[in-house]
């Protein structure tokens, strides 16, 4: 069976056919986070640490790094993307043990990165673009380390499946003539919005299947580009998951946490409640409050979207005698996380070819 291996200098994470689906943290990226973006250009990383914690927390196998930020001060990424990037990944793997995936456009981040991350990281990504095949592919040998390959070229993105699946497959000739192997492939097929085509969840888990089929490669995606745009994406997500896993997907880039609840929400409600003549009790915390009234929580969590990967694993039988699901549900119940720290390390021996 194909099984890619993730390493970092403690732990392991695997993505194979017959493993648990692997959760690869997105949290850590400043695109569209104009915040984090402005703290990591002042040297900020408190933001970074948060998210590192809570999605350690929340039961991510992997997290995704990416430190694609256009500085006001200087807006030439190939100058400020690399230190920022070893910046990071030296921080994180500080604070928690597991498995990192550096995550780039720029090709000097991406080796920053390698050189900092301890163990074997994913690196993410290569396309089918010639340009990118050259510049990636020899880091990926280089390192020895496995790969995110996405189905789209020169020509862009296509909206023919088989066109994606054609690009998969030329990456994965391609890596082999570089001497790597179709199990240190992990492909992405490209997940389209349903809102814009309605037939996207079909096209995925069809080449789901193909890509395991034929080319023997693990999978990931983008998990929440199916529900863009529509209301109600936790629901459209939480049932594309498990039907993506049942097509043979191994592997997702997604948030694992149910983010806590703003205190202008809480604050915005409680207006609401007081409008409507209801009393409440003067030492009411906010937890007891957004409970109440159905809000969600003021502290980090698993987000829906874990619970129903967990609960597929259990029907796949990758949870023997459901373990894993009753911890899961246990530590929704307590509201105490397992501890994610791991402390800082130094040192660390990469594998090369």
């Amino acid at each position: 069976m194909t099984r890619t291996v993730v390493e970092s200098k403690t732990r392991t994470a695997t993505l194979g056919f017959d493993e648990p689906f692997c959760v690869i943290g997105e949290r850590i990226n400043p695109t569209g986070r104009k915040a984090l973006a402005a703290e990591l250009e002042a040297g900020d990383f408190s933001t970074v640490e948060r998210d590192a914690l809570a999605q350690a927390a929340a039961g991510a196998a992997i997290l995704d790094i990416n430190a694609g930020v256009v500085y006001n001060s200087n807006p030439n990424p190939n100058e400020t993307e690399p230190p920022l990037m070893r910046q990071i990944v030296e921080l994180v793997q500080g604070l928690v043990e597991l498995p990192l995936c550096i995550d780039s456009s720029v090709p000097g981040a991406l080796e920053a990165g390698l050189e900092a991350a301890e163990g074997r990281p994913l690196l993410n990504s290569v396309t089918g673009e010639e340009d990118r095949l050259e510049l990636v592919l020899p880091l990926v040998k280089k390192y020895n380390v496995p790969v995110v390959a996405i189905s789209n070229d020169d020509t862009g993105i296509s909206e023919d499946p088989d066109t994606r699946f054609a690009v998969a497959k030329k990456i994965v000739e391609r890596a082999a003539d570089f001497g790597i192997p179709a199990h240190d492939i992990v492909v992405d097929p490209l997940v389209m919005p349903i809102g814009a085509m309605a037939t996207a969840g079909q096209q995925v888990f069809a080449l789901v299947r193909r890509l395991r089929e034929e080319l023997g490669v693990n999978t990931t995606c983008g998990a929440s580009n199916i529900s863009f745009g529509l209301p109600n994406r936790h629901g459209i997500n939480n049932a594309f998951l498990p039907m993506a896993m049942g097509a043979g997907m191994t592997s997702a880039i997604m948030n694992p946490v149910a983010l806590p609840v703003t205190r202008s929400k809480i604050a915005a409600k409680k207006a609401e409640v007081a409008a409507a003549g209801i009393i409440l009790p003067d030492d009411m915390d906010d937890e007891t409050f957004v409970t109440l009234f159905g809000m969600g929580s003021t502290r980090s969590r698993p987000g829906s979207e874990m619970a129903a990967i967990r609960a597929a694993n259990m029907l796949m039988n990758q949870d023997p005698h459901g373990g894993a699901w009753i911890a899961f549900n246990k530590q929704a119940e307590t509201g105490e996380p397992p501890a994610a720290r791991g402390g800082r390390r130094g040192g660390g021996r990469r594998r090369r070819a």
